[in-house]
Formats: C-alpha cells, sequence, structure tokens
C-alpha cells in the first residue's frame, strides 16, 4: 500500500483503534506528552487530533487571472502557404527527384517530363520567326517605296500592319516556350519542373512513366508544397463557449509531444457554421513553428479571455493528492480538521498553487499536509 493509501485508511479507523490511541496519549515515565494522536470521528471526511497546534495553519491566497477555456485541436497547414507544383507541358514523367515529405528549396528540380507539346510549340516558334523576318522586309521595302511616291500611304500601312501582326505571333510563340520551360536557343523534348517556393511536400500524385500536365489524362498537380513556418491549429470549440472566444484572442498552445514547450498564437478565424451533430465551430489559431510542429499533431489550447476571474492559491505542500483527487485540510475547530476536495490549477511562483474551485481566498488550510499524513502512518 501506497503512503497516501494508508492515509485514507487511517482516516476510516475503528473505534477501537481511537481508543487504543487515547491510551498512548501520555507516558507517566517521561511525564511528557507523546506524539499527537488522530482520533476516529465516525466522519470520514473529519480528522480529530489531540494536539492540533502541531499542525500550522495559512490562509489561502489570492490570484486575479484572465477567464481561461481550454479547447483541443490538431496541427493543419495553412492553406495560403500551400503551392501546387504543376507541369505546363503534357507528356510522360520520366525522372523524379524528390519524394513525399521532402524538404526542398525554391527552384530546386523536382521531376523531368517527356512532352509532345515542345516539338509543336518549337516549330510554331520558328515559323513565327520566319515569318516576322519576311514582313519586316516587306514594311522596311514599303517604306522605300513610299517614300519615292511608288505605293500609296494604304499600302503602306498594310504593310506595316502586316508586320506588326509577325512581331505579336513571334513573342506569343517565344512565351510558349518560356511557359513550358523550353531554351528556344537549345530546344528538348524533355521538361524541368522546378519548385515554386520552400517548404514540404505533404502530396505526391506522380509515380515513374505516370502521365502529367494540365490537359492530359492524368494529374494535374503533381505535388504539393507547404511552407509549415506557419500554420493553423484547428479547434472545436461548444456552442456555449463561443461568447468567450474572439478574433485576435491569445491562446497558449501546449502540444502532446512536447508538454514542456509552450507556445501562443492567436485566434484568426471563427468559423459561421456548426457542427449539427455535436454543436461545435472550427476555431482556427495562427501561430509561428518553431521546427516542432508537425502536420496532425495534437494540441491544447488555452484562451484567454478578456474577463478576469479571481482564484484561491495555497502551498502545494497544503494539497494532498489521493485517488485522482486532490485535498486540502480545513481546521474545524477543537481539535478538528476537515477534508475539503478542490480542482488544482497550475503552478504559481513561490511552491505556490493555484485552486480552481472548492477554496475561496483567506480560508485557513493546513500548511503541510504531510506532515498530518505523517502522524497518522505512524499510528
Amino acid at each position: 500500500m501506497t503512503r497516501r493509501s494508508i492515509f485514507a485508511a487511517a482516516c476510516c479507523v475503528t473505534a477501537l483503534f481511537a481508543l487504543a490511541g487515547c491510551k498512548k496519549n501520555f507516558d507517566p515515565a517521561s511525564g511528557a506528552a507523546s506524539p499527537a494522536q488522530v482520533v476516529e470521528t465516525g466522519n470520514p471526511g473529519i480528522v480529530s487530533v489531540d494536539h492540533p497546534e502541531q499542525y500550522p495553519t495559512v490562509a489561502a491566497g489570492r490570484v486575479d487571472e484572465p477567464d481561461k477555456l481550454d479547447v483541443t485541436g490538431s496541427v493543419f497547414p495553412d492553406i495560403a502557404r500551400e503551392i501546387p507544383v504543376i507541369s505546363m507541358a503534357n507528356g510522360r514523367v520520366v525522372d523524379i527527384k524528390a519524394r513525399l515529405d521532402d524538404y526542398v528549396k525554391k527552384g530546386q528540380l523536382l521531376f523531368s517530363v517527356q512532352s509532345p507539346d515542345i516539338s509543336g510549340a518549337f516549330d510554331t516558334y520558328v515559323k513565327a520567326a520566319a515569318d516576322e523576318q519576311l514582313a519586316n522586309k516587306a514594311y522596311l521595302r514599303a517604306q522605300d517605296l513610299y517614300q519615292h511616291g511608288a505605293i500609296s500611304q494604304s499600302m503602306l500601312e498594310q504593310a506595316e500592319d502586316t508586320e506588326k501582326d509577325a512581331k505579336a505571333d513571334l513573342v506569343a510563340a517565344e512565351q510558349q516556350l518560356k511557359i513550358f520551360g523550353v531554351d528556344k536557343e537549345n530546344p528538348s523534348p524533355i521538361v524541368n519542373v522546378y519548385a515554386p517556393a520552400t517548404g514540404v511536400i505533404v502530396a505526391q500524385n506522380i509515380t515513374e512513366a505516370a502521365a502529367t500536365g494540365v490537359s492530359l489524362s492524368g494529374t494535374a498537380t503533381a505535388f504539393t508544397i507547404a511552407d509549415l513556418s506557419s500554420v493553423w491549429i484547428l479547434c472545436d470549440v461548444y456552442e456555449n463557449d463561443l461568447a468567450n472566444v474572439h478574433l485576435g484572442q491569445e491562446a497558449q498552445i501546449k502540444l502532446t509531444a512536447y508538454p514542456d514547450r509552450p507556445l501562443t498564437g492567436r485566434v484568426s478565424d471563427i468559423g459561421p457554421v456548426l457542427d449539427p451533430t455535436i454543436r461545435t465551430a472550427k476555431v482556427r489559431i495562427e501561430l509561428a513553428n518553431p521546427g516542432i510542429l508537425r502536420l496532425g499533431m495534437f494540441a491544447t489550447a488555452t484562451l484567454l479571455s478578456r474577463t478576469k476571474v479571481t482564484h484561491a492559491t495555497v502551498p502545494a505542500t497544503a494539497i494532498l493528492h489521493l485517488h485522482d483527487r486532490e485535498w486540502v485540510f480545513e481546521p474545524a475547530g477543537q481539535g478538528q480538521f476537515k477534508r475539503v476536495q478542490v480542482d488544482g490549477g497550475d503552478m504559481l511562483p513561490g511552491g505556490q498553487q493555484e485552486i480552481l474551485s472548492g477554496l475561496a481566498p483567506g480560508q485557513q488550510v493546513v500548511q503541510d499536509v504531510l506532515n498530518l499524513e505523517a502522524t497518522v502512518e505512524a499510528q
């Protein structure tokens, strides 16, 4: 049996045991009082001792803190920081340089595609370049003829318009090659696709030899890259607690995986739709990622309200932890102490502990409950 179990059992000792304890109260040979004895009163919530002065009491302190609301949630990526990786050229994947969960940097090669679109785009470019050259020569010749009065102004304007159309077609053909990522001076049927941003690959939809591209039968989005430097924690808040939540509210985050590394975030959105089954709304908390947050992690968020509440505080030694509950002992007069259940809160500086309920500031409690426990165990 543990020390606390023995203490609990002693609080319920029989009347015969109490009688035996009374006989030990005084030692005639020495003339001195023996250690304090515990006397059963018949009430398991009351402990009676013959020397109550041996158990000094202390008045519960007071602390004013913002009202708190504890909710649970999970880590999600910031949607605005999720970037799809798309191959503008349709074709077949011939090489993959990155995989799911890889950390990639902007401009890093991700995969290569063999695309028939390149040959068509380059053919269009070559023809557009030839047409533009021819149209430009015709326009220069028309200018010379117009200056010598050999052609009318309308014929000159027609040649100018033809030259502009040819130049526009050439520019469009060049831009098409740039979109595909092809160098017009050194064309290749292989198109390389690079990371558009720095982050972690959170989704992969291609494999070797798979089809990809914006219009080919296959998957348009080859990868999804998420910038996890800032993430969301989505929490479920019950309908009757929503009045205590507001935009910009500070939230203290504790991770299940790292309980000793608290983080701070702020409420950035309160869902406008309630879940009809469990009557909760999604509350979004944004926070910077120090490098330990991973998608899907469980977290507890403590939302700090604008209003403050008053709680009692007692020395941590005044609290007895027994059977997953917490108790303090209040003086009840005539050498008796009353056991009172309380709801303990956070630890505070100076060895104090917050009491959320069960005790009011100013109430007297036994300062060191272990002394009382030791006396009971000695019996």
